[in-house]
């Protein structure tokens, strides 16, 4: 039986004004998974329009081959004038979404941070704070736990 994940709120019924990714094309990054004491989040990094032409969103390049992304890329490329930018300073640029039901409040609630990971108790996280309670809600690297 697997857990259908749904952002629930405790008494609150606004409405979240952040707008949910509707395709991985959009995205440079991705998670959506459940946190302790009931708590979930839906974390999202959509890429950014190119800075030179700004006719189309930076991306990895392509593999000649395949025709898919390269993974490991250490830039980002528009498709349209083929503008490069490196990998750090266009991650730079970049705001993590996030969508979240606080572990500690149970409320549900949305927020906006930076793209940058900080280490916190041995993991690299995006770190979001409730903004009815004020807890710090860790999105860890490839979903590794924190350090006691």
């Amino acid at each position: 039986m697997t857990k259908q994940f749904q952002l629930k709120s405790k008494g609150w019924g606004e409405k979240m004004a952040l707008e949910e990714p509707t395709n991985m094309e959009e995205l440079v990054y991705f998670t959506n998974r459940f946190l302790d004491n009931d708590g979930q989040v839906m974390c999202w990094v959509e890429r950014n329009e190119c800075p030179k032409c700004h006719k189309a969103k930076m991306g990895k390049p392509l593999d000649p081959k395949t025709g898919k992304s390269k993974i490991r890329a250490k830039e980002y490329v528009c498709p349209e004038c083929g503008h490069v930018i490196e990998k750090k300073e266009y991650e730079e640029t970049l705001t993590a979404s996030a969508k979240y039901t606080c572990p500690k409040c149970g409320k549900a609630g949305e927020g906006q941070v930076p793209f940058k990971r900080k280490k916190v108790k041995g993991a690299d996280s995006i770190i979001f704070t409730c903004q009815h309670c004020g807890e710090k809600i860790y999105v860890t690297k490839k979903m590794k736990k924190l350090k006691e």
